[in-house]
Formats: C-alpha cells, structure tokens, sequence
C-alpha cells in the first residue's frame, strides 16, 4: 500500500516537472520567435532608414543640378542679349557704310541728293569722332618710336604666363601669375622681394574662386580683371585685397577664337594705358582682324568698339598706349618679334608710313606683353622669363 501511494506520488511529481518544462519551452520558442520579429523589424527600419536617406540625397543632388542649370540658361540670356546688341551694332555699322557707298556713287538725276548724303556721313564721321576724343584724354599724345632696351628681370614659373604691376594704384608691388589656367596669384611687396630667394620676403597667396584663362589679365586700381576659364567671353573684376568678386560682364563677339595666332590660349587680351581699361580679341566676322574695345572699369560696361586692321594670323601680343594698338608678330617657329601693325583710334598717326619696330636681343616669343601707363615699359613674359622693356617715346604728329 504504502508502495503504491509512493509510486503515485513519483508518478505526479514527474508529471508536473514534465508540464513546467514544456511550458518552458514553449516561452522559449516564443521569444526566439519574437526576437525574430524584433530583428527583421529593425532590419526592416533600418533599410527603410537608408531608403529616405538615400532619397533626401537624390533631391540634394537634383537641387543642385537644377540650380546649376538656372545660372546656366541666366548666363546663356546674358550671352544671347548680347550678341543681339552686337548684331545690333554690326548691322548700323553696315548700314551706314551703305548709305555712304550709294552717297557717293554718280547720279545725273540726284546729284544734289547725293551731296546732301555725303555730307551728312561727314557730319556723322565727324560726330562719332568728336564723342571718341570727349570720351579719351586727348592729351595723351605720345607715340612708341622704337623699344631701347631688355631687361631680363627673372626666370621662374611656367614656360607661359603673365606679370604686372599696379600702375593705378599700389604700382610698388608685384602680381606674378603663372600657367595660361591656374587660379593662384603670388603678391610681392616690390621688385627687390620678386627677384631675391629670401625666406623672410615670402610673397601673400591669393585663391581666385574660379581659374584664369590664358595670360591676358591687367591689375587696376586694386583690382584683377581676367577672363574666365571655360567661359566663352566672360570678365571678372576681382577684388584683391577683400578678395572677393564684386562685378562681371560679358564681351560681346569675344571668344569664339584666339586673339593671336602664335598663342592661342589668350581668347581675351586686356590692356591698361593712359585712357584706362581696353580689351582686345578677333572675331571670325571680321576674318580675324583684331577688334579693341574700350570698358569702363568702374561700371564694367563697353564705352566703344573698333574694328582694326591688325590681323592676328602670326600674331603673338599686343598692347596699347595712348590709345594706340601695337600688334607683334613673329614667325610660327619663332624669331625676332616685331611690331607691324599700328591702329590709332583718334586717326591721328599715319599708321602706313610707321617703319616695322624690332625687338632688341633675343630669339624666342612672348606669351604676353604689356604696357605700363605709370612706368613707361612693357612687362613680358617669354619662355619662362619675366622681361622688361624700355621704350623710346615721340609725339604724334
């Protein structure tokens, strides 16, 4: 009896250890199985996470490409605008000299007429002229006679690129910019620090926002105007001590080719004299003669334009004083530069009757030449050499 009573106890205590333990893992399966769910639901989240990321990134990006092409088509207006004004200029240019071939040619039956329509294009001719020389110092009458002397300053840098001074302002210190693209200009207290390897006469490094494009850039009045790299005919006006942008404009017919033949990575030339800010490019519309305009520096906008009679086929600078374009050319595997092509936009030199004005000592050619209004000497760059010229000087006649 007592036998069976132990058994029965056995019996019931085994069959509620057996009961617990199946309930055990019963919760045990059911956590795996909820820890499963809470996995695969932050895989889920996770997942869902890197989808709105990715997405957000996907409107960053076409925010950006929208932008960009907005600044596009507003740059591409301003270019159209302008090459509609320059049309514009082109057709009454043509227009008049119509007017003025029909003026002139022999009529019986309207001489009278055709006297009246010459004297009007005299009168016109005489009008236009009249506003140039307003607008011009005329009192600037010098005229280059022959260059006297070189002066090989420095030899550093690219085989290409471009130095200067400012002759309006702070004419002591040096701009040295090196590469037909680059974006870095090296500043030097004065021609002592550019020319002597002194560690204590470190030159200031100026970080231009965007690159230049070949070596046709001036310093004036605190300020670099240079053409921008990969624009077709867009000019900077950039703040050097503020270093920051503070005007721009577009140089209608510029651009599409070189202004020179034997460097063609200048598409834009600009040059400083006596009269102030000038540019100088070719256009295929005039097959390839050079055309100067004159800017207003302060407003960055075209006072005039003249077609010139300079081509640039060989061509490889130029530079103005007094108003007055002097093209040098060269031959393709290089020589002795000369100047052969005068065009004064006053009319008051016989450009025809100028002897061909060599340059003294050297073989080679120039990447870029310019006039120093304050110094009274070119700045060059030939080879890698950063040169100085001196001029011989006369009054026009």
């Amino acid at each position: 009896m007592v036998i069976l009573q132990l058994r029965f106890l056995l019996v019931s205590f085994f069959t509620s250890i057996v009961g617990e333990a199946q309930y055990v893992m019963q919760d045990a399966v059911l956590m795996q199985y909820i820890d499963r769910r809470f996995l695969s639901l932050e895989s889920r989240l996770e997942k869902c996470n890197q989808d709105i990321l990715d997405y957000v990134q996907e409107f960053h990006d076409f925010s950006r490409r929208m932008i960009s092409r907005l600044e596009g088509l507003k740059v591409y207006k301003a270019e159209f605008k302008n090459e509609v004004a320059h049309l514009l200029t082109r057709v009454e240019r043509a227009q008049r000299d119509i007017d003025y071939f029909e003026s002139t040619r022999e009529s019986t039956a309207c001489v009278e007429v055709d006297e009246d329509l010459v004297e009007k294009q005299l009168n016109e001719d005489a009008e236009e002229k009249r506003k140039v020389k307003l607008m011009l110092n005329a009192s600037c009458d010098n005229m280059l006679a022959g260059i006297k002397s070189i002066k090989i300053v420095k030899k550093t840098g690219d085989m290409h690129g471009s130095w200067m001074t400012d002759p309006g302002k702070d004419h002591l210190k040096i701009y040295f910019l090196s590469g037909s693209k680059n974006n870095v200009i090296l500043e030097f207290a004065n021609i002592r620090a550019f020319t002597e390897r002194n560690h204590k006469l470190t030159p200031r490094r100026v970080n231009l926002p965007s690159s230049w494009q070949g070596t046709g850039h001036v310093m004036y009045n605190g300020f670099l105007f240079y053409h921008i790299y990969g624009s077709l005919n867009e000019i900077v006006k950039y703040n050097i001590q503020r270093r920051k942008v503070t005007d721009r404009m577009l140089l209608s017919g510029a651009g599409q080719i070189s202004a020179y033949e034997l460097f063609p990575d200048t598409k834009i030339d600009l040059a400083i004299d006596e009269q102030g800010l000038w540019a100088i490019h070719a256009e295929p519309d005039t097959s390839g003669n050079l055309v100067i305009t004159k800017i207003n520096h302060m407003t960055m906008t075209v006072e005039h334009t003249w077609d010139t009679s300079c081509n640039s086929k060989n061509a490889e600078a130029a530079f103005l004083m007094c108003g007055t374009l002097y093209v040098v050319y060269n031959s393709p595997s290089g020589g002795t530069s000369r100047i052969e092509c005068v065009y004064d936009v006053l009319d008051t030199i016989n450009t025809y009757e100028i002897p061909v004005l060599p340059f003294p000592k050297r073989q080679g050619s120039h990447s870029m030449i310019h006039y120093n209004p304050k110094e009274k000497q070119l700045f060059a760059w030939a080879n890698g050499s950063q040169i100085l010229y001196k001029l011989q000087t006369k009054q026009k006649v």
